[in-house]
């Protein structure tokens, strides 16, 4: 491939990274207000949410250690790099080379890591209970994503993540396994981002807390990050349904791909507000099975595509 169209796709790829986590908040936020009779913010109010928190000066408690405030930060460049080898426009991603997708992976688990550390620093039980929760149902997550890049290697032979999900379409069985990945890949961006019927990022009972409660202490930039670092793992999870689901090859009709990526993404946006609007959160003891059974749908699409192939 000749440089020139890499570097252009290289650069449409990070801006949608960086610039649609802002407009998915945006698009959830007035889904949900559609649905409760509400005009709703604006779709740009993350954005200046996120600037006004920027603009704030961050408060820590004296018992945290340096690890603290740095945990924010490497969960940002964790879910900015994790998002470079996504393959959100189908065949292409920045950083793509063999097996990259354990790459991805454990960098989405290097983030959950320093998600839980920092919120062990601080000493509090509320939020190790937090942390506690987060490890076990994000041990569901891993398997489920790792059956369903089996599920697409054993029909295309590929070994990157953008060969992967680009050549996929070619495979005889792609119209049987493509709606049940999908699925899956909804599971996985609820579970992620933190987001109903997984989590609610609205709630602050204790017994509902995931995510919020880990984050509880943060506050001015650090804050920020976290919660960009949410919205950027929703955006990569949309994008690699969008990629599963855009018509259009990103080299050959490069406008038309963009185009669709976006399109899709913004449904799945407004799939996420409906979801949240018309759910209420799943209890504690049934999220396990929620998460399983996104693992057991990808084993059967896995095992689908082994007997078809």
């Amino acid at each position: 491939m000749n440089a020139q169209p890499f570097a252009a796709l290289a650069v449409v790829h990070v801006a949608i990274v960086l610039a649609m986590p802002v407009l998915m908040i945006g698009l959830v936020n007035r889904t949900k207000s559609w649905w409760g009779g509400r005009r709703g913010p604006g779709l740009l109010q993350s954005g200046w949410d996120l600037l006004r928190l920027l603009r704030k000066r961050s408060v820590v408690s004296t018992v945290t250690t340096p690890l603290f405030r740095a945990g924010a930060w490497v969960v940002l460049a964790a879910s900015v790099l994790a998002a470079q080898v996504a393959p959100v426009l189908g065949p292409f991603a920045p950083i793509a080379f063999a097996h990259d997708f354990i790459v991805l992976a454990y960098t989405l688990g290097l983030a959950r890591l320093f998600l839980m550390l920092s919120a062990l620093d601080v000493g509090s039980a509320f939020e190790g209970m937090g942390g506690a929760r987060e490890a076990s149902f994000t041990t569901f997550i891993e398997p489920a994503l790792f059956l369903l890049i089996g599920t697409a290697l054993v029909g295309t032979g590929e070994t990157s993540f953008a060969g992967l999900v680009g050549h996929w379409h070619a495979s005889p069985a792609f119209a049987w396994l493509a709606p049940p990945a999908v699925l899956v890949l909804f599971v996985l961006l609820q579970a992620e981002a933190a987001r109903v019927p997984v989590d609610d990022p609205a709630t602050h009972l204790e017994l509902t807390m995931i995510h919020e409660v880990m984050v509880l202490d943060h506050s001015g930039p650090e804050l920020a990050a976290m919660q960009y670092a949410a919205a950027i793992k929703m955006t990569m999870y949309a994008g690699l349904i969008a990629a599963l689901l855009n018509p259009f090859d990103v080299f050959a009709a490069p406008l038309p791909a963009i185009a669709a990526t976006l399109a899709i993404m913004a449904a799945v946006a407004v799939a996420v507000g409906c979801v949240e609007s018309l759910t209420a959160r799943l209890r504690m003891r049934l999220v396990p099975g929620y998460l399983a059974l996104a693992t057991a749908l990808a084993a059967l699409g896995l095992l689908a595509a082994a007997s078809l192939a």
